[in-house]
């Protein structure tokens, strides 16, 4: 079956830095777009960054040039970098299959305050 798990996540200062990694089993993963999501207490989850392959990539415009998004497709696993934390950036980050999602992960809390 369909596995995503996340793990990275945790609590830094502001301006610290987080790698998020989420590691898929069940499917043939090179084949899939994968993303990150986010949601913030109160509000809508969000996609956060998404990629296709290293040349296709998207972010959400709040974190263009402090995260980037990656895969190593031998190992099944996609990654988030994030640098330049902010406390805006505090939310719980959701592993997805698919540019339409139709698996997510558990998803790992990330905590930015001082």
């Amino acid at each position: 079956q369909v596995q995503l798990v996340e793990s990275g996540g945790g609590s830094v200062q502001p301006g610290g830095s987080l790698r998020l990694s989420c590691a898929a089993s069940g499917f043939i993963f090179r084949i899939y777009a994968m993303g990150w999501y986010r949601q913030a207490p109160g509000k809508q989850r969000e996609l956060v960054a998404r990629i296709v392959s290293s040349d296709s990539t998207k972010y959400a415009d709040s974190v263009k040039g402090r995260f980037t998004i990656s895969r190593d497709n031998a190992k099944n696993t996609v990654y988030l970098q994030m640098n330049s934390l902010k406390p805006e950036d505090t939310a719980v980050y959701y592993c997805a299959r698919g540019l339409t999602v139709d698996y997510w992960g558990q998803g790992t809390q990330v905590t930015v305050s001082a």
